[in-house]
């Protein structure tokens, strides 16, 4: 209930504060290289996200966006496991699946940094 609460929180805020308004880097790594990591652009497409703007949140993080729905399967999928529901076997093979995220994570970390796929940067 604690993560539910710090994640309902966290969108409220979100909801209310636009990050892109804000003249301080959030990433250190865009900040210091001038790259984008996987999570750039994450929380003002959340921001986007609770005004429904979805054009504008694909463009500030299409990864991030286009994984919503799975993280709030995911999330209750999880919350019905903490209460005694017994989730798919393939919901149980936790490495593959953070295998899988880690490279997918990789995978988009290097391609919105090459100069052909700049449409994939995050925008500020």
């Amino acid at each position: 209930m604690v993560a539910a609460a710090v994640a309902v929180t966290g969108t409220g805020i979100l909801a209310l504060a636009d990050p892109a308004a804000r003249d301080i880097p959030l990433c250190p790594l865009k900040a210091i290289t001038g790259l984008d990591c996987p999570f750039c652009g994450g929380l003002r497409a959340v921001h986007a996200l609770t005004r429904f703007d979805i054009a504008t949140a694909l463009d500030h993080n299409a990864l991030f966006t286009m994984s919503v729905p799975f993280l709030v399967v995911g999330w209750i999928m999880w919350l019905a496991a903490d209460r005694g529901w017994q989730p798919p076997q393939w919901w149980r093979s936790g490495p593959a699946l953070s295998r899988l995220a880690l490279g997918v994570l990789a995978a988009w970390a290097v391609a919105r940094n090459i100069p052909a796929f700049d449409w994939l940067a995050s925008t500020a």
